[in-house]
């Protein structure tokens, strides 16, 4: 038996017993509409059921999945296909078996404490004459995350965001440059170890503060903060969260119409890991002139744009096209004029979509 099939021995196989082999898992993949030779069961089966010949390094597909967890959700024996997947993962990453993206994106979270290979000094840039405060002079806690501190596209939401809670008198602060990644991606890319040091760093400086809540921007450092930090015992909030409430209690209100039709993309780690739904359209159902339409996969059956799970930097294995393909295409049959989405890396993969595409005079993102 050879050294890497005793490394995957850590791996509780127990878990898989219960599978009817319903076929749901794969059935429901997002990957698999994209890419045919993903397939969940397989995967899982012939590597942890290996006596030498499948094991790891050797299933170019383990880097396929995006962590969506539409698998373990639809799984009628409630099998954790995602956290067997990022084990596996585990593995590979301690072996150097990766692929060399991967391996750039995690070696820049490790050092620069972000997966965008940017210095650390330009983290707060985004936020030059906003006048934002530091979080030892606030009560409530701006974490800006990676993507919306680095991604000129995504700086005008954390622009926009922190421009909305100062109207509203939020009394926020950020970490500014002192800010560190949340280590969502890390993790689901298999490197747990960088991912409890990332955990513990953040505890630490949290705790230097008198912070009561944290607001995120992203639906992944939501998800981290609120699931994967037990020992976090601040309020955590997504901004769509935020938002709502300040519209429904009048503290936010609109000065102008948007005469336009708009549909809304539910990101992985917002609806169906976290069930938050309804407040994101309630902000946009309470925009003036809006025409609100819903996708045809909206809520819990919403398509997985792959921006997660280190798919933001590596193509499905052999794959027809992206998902978010399929989503813009799903949202311009609905007659959208915009599509709506509250997470960075949707916009990003949606963006990339519309532009491959040549749709840009039909729709924005």
């Amino acid at each position: 038996m050879s050294s890497e099939t005793d490394r995957l021995a850590h791996i509780e196989r127990k878990p898989l017993f219960p599978c009817i082999q319903c076929g749901k898992c794969t059935g429901g993949c997002p990957i698999s509409v994209v890419s045919p030779h993903f397939n969940i069961r397989k995967l899982l089966y012939d590597t942890l059921n290996s006596e030498g010949e499948n094991i790891a390094y050797e299933k170019e597909t383990l880097w396929d999945c995006s962590t969506c967890m539409t698998c373990v959700k639809r799984c009628p024996k409630n099998i954790k296909h995602t956290d067997m997947i990022i084990s596996m993962r585990s593995v590979l990453v301690e072996d150097g078996h990766l692929p060399p993206k991967i391996r750039d994106v995690l070696k820049s979270i490790s050092v620069r404490g972000n997966p965008w290979g940017i210095g650390q000094e330009k983290r707060s840039e985004w936020a030059q004459g906003l006048n934002i405060k530091g979080i030892a002079d606030a009560e409530i806690l701006y974490y800006v995350g990676c993507t919306p501190a680095f991604d000129s596209r995504l700086q005008k939401v954390a622009i926009a965001l922190a421009t909305v809670l100062t109207k509203a008198g939020i009394n926020f602060g950020t970490l500014g440059n002192d800010e560190v990644c949340c280590g969502n991606e890390i993790r689901r890319m298999g490197d747990i170890w960088s991912f409890d040091a990332l955990k513990e760093m953040n505890l630490e400086m949290f705790k230097q503060f008198p912070i009561k809540q944290i607001i995120t921007t992203s639906p992944h450092c939501y998800n981290t903060f609120k699931n994967e930090y037990p020992e976090l015992t601040v309020e955590v909030k997504h901004y769509t969260q935020v938002v709502s409430e300040l519209i429904k209690k009048k503290k936010l209100k609109f000065s102008k119409k948007l005469e336009k039709t708009v549909t809304y993309h539910d990101p992985c780690f917002l609806g169906r890991q976290n069930q938050i739904y309804d407040e994101p359209r309630a902000i946009l159902q309470s925009i003036p002139g809006i025409k609100f339409v819903e996708l045809d996969r909206a809520r819990e059956r919403s398509l997985c744009c792959e921006g997660g799970g280190g798919r933001m930097w590596i193509e499905a294995h052999e794959a027809k096209e992206r998902t978010a393909t399929i989503r813009v295409q799903d949202a311009l049959e609905r007659g959208a004029e915009i599509l709506a989405t509250a997470c960075p890396f949707c916009i990003l993969t949606l963006e990339d979509a519309v532009k491959s595409t040549g749709v840009e005079d039909r729709i924005k993102v």
